[in-house]
């Protein structure tokens, strides 16, 4: 899966959850209606695959982060809930005008758009990123668009590719700090390639392109550790920033080394924003594209200042 959006709510693992972390259930006159028009168009949403814990306020305030390329991963992160399974090239060409129809009808201001990695594709999706976004702009112009991506297998081409359409926010998360990193990402993913693919995505995207990276909270890192990740992201021109705690999803995924109260949250956003990122957004519930649109246009503001 692209991103540390897939660490949701998780199911029972024998170890009780701190006061701090409250899951509410789906509630609100919105919930219905988003509900009913993604499942009318037969479109996924990390949202539900991902089990995140902030579906009930999304949903319920009328917007989702809309999965495309299928709803099967060919990586297997242990932190991620998707399921892994090797599609053999398998693309459904609809996709990209059901989601235009979607955002249309939805009538968003922001749209997140994210994806399955797709390593039995040549290009890991991006024809398919880049067409979604295209049609995208035609049946919604106003529309803001954050693409949050996989690795594309490393590849500067495929990157490149998606710049026939560029979003307004291109995201892809480096989950972890460094020495974490293989042991709870898939062996094809990497801390330095995800380094290179925000660097790259920085310096052969379009003038105006805001970047965008999350890191999980709970698995062992250090102070200072994280202290090191964030002056690398922004080494790399990184210029938004989500922090949040993982959630085991299940038994056979990574286990949570610990719970990060909320105050310590607190003092790595103030933390973060020193290092220079245009926005932070960071709590126990906190995913890649909580409160997205927020970000952006600080960051926008930001850059006009």
């Amino acid at each position: 899966m692209a991103a540390s959006e897939v660490v949701g709510a998780p199911r029972s693992t024998g170890r009780s959850l701190p006061a701090w972390i409250s899951v509410r259930p789906p509630h609100g006159p919105a919930y219905p209606e988003v509900r009913d028009l993604l499942q009318g168009l037969g479109l996924e949403t990390v949202c539900r695959e991902a089990r995140c814990p902030n579906l009930p306020e999304c949903w319920s305030a009328g917007t989702a982060t809309l999965m495309l390329l299928g709803t099967n991963c060919t990586r297997r992160c242990g932190f991620c809930a998707v399921t892994t399974h090797w599609p053999r090239g398998v693309v459904d060409r609809t996709e990209p005008e059901r989601v235009a129809r979607a955002v249309a009808a939805w009538g968003l201001r922001y749209v997140v758009l994210t994806q399955v990695c797709r390593d039995d594709l040549p290009d890991g999706g991006a024809a398919l990123l880049a067409e979604t976004v295209a049609r995208l702009r035609a049946a919604a112009p106003s529309t803001l668009v954050e693409l949050l991506i996989g690795d594309l297998g490393g590849s500067p081409q495929a990157l490149e590719a998606l710049w026939a359409a560029p979003p307004d926010v291109l995201a892809h998360n480096l989950e972890t700090v460094r020495s974490i990193s293989p042991r709870v990402r898939d062996p094809r993913a990497g801390y330095d390639q995800s380094l290179g693919v925000l660097a790259a995505a920085r310096r052969s995207g379009p003038p105006g392109l805001v970047t965008k990276s999350s890191i999980m909270l709970g698995l062992g890192e250090t102070e200072s550790e994280l202290a090191d990740a964030f002056r690398d992201l922004r080494a790399a021109g990184v210029d938004l920033l989500t922090l949040g705690q993982y959630l085991r999803p299940g038994p056979r995924h990574v286990p949570v080394d610990r719970y990060v109260p909320p105050e310590e949250f607190g003092a790595l956003r103030h933390q973060a924003l020193r290092a220079g990122f245009a926005g932070v957004e960071a709590g126990p519930l906190v995913r890649s594209s909580y409160h997205a649109e927020e970000l952006y246009r600080g960051a926008r503001v930001a850059r006009e200042a």
